[in-house]
């Protein structure tokens, strides 16, 4: 199985991307790959979660990149589904500022 998939909307407007396993440098490059690849480029972006049992700070930077990509404050990005363990990590690094996360 991918450790990231990448599924865009039909309308082109919405990426969703699913980190399966360990979200670290690992996956770098197809994380990657999976938003400047979308055409047409959407406007908003949902990191999904729910199956990621481990994230680092290499992870936190490629969103940190993401978010960059996809317009810096004016970014719509979502992560969704991320387990407690998860949740706490994003919260010590104060990405509850700059992300939605539910």
């Amino acid at each position: 199985m991918e450790v990231v998939t990448a599924t865009q909307s039909e309308d082109g407007q919405e990426l969703v991307i699913h980190i399966n396993g360990r979200f670290d440098f690992g996956c770098h490059q197809a994380f990657r790959d999976g938003y400047e690849r979308a055409a047409p480029r959407p406007s908003r972006y949902v990191i999904d979660l729910a199956k990621t049992t481990y994230l680092d700070s290499s992870a936190l930077g490629m969103l940190l990149l993401l978010r960059d990509h996809a317009g810096g404050d004016k970014a719509q990005i979502r992560l969704i589904n991320a387990s407690q363990d998860v949740v706490k990590i994003l919260a010590i690094s104060n990405f509850t500022q700059l992300f939605a996360i539910n």
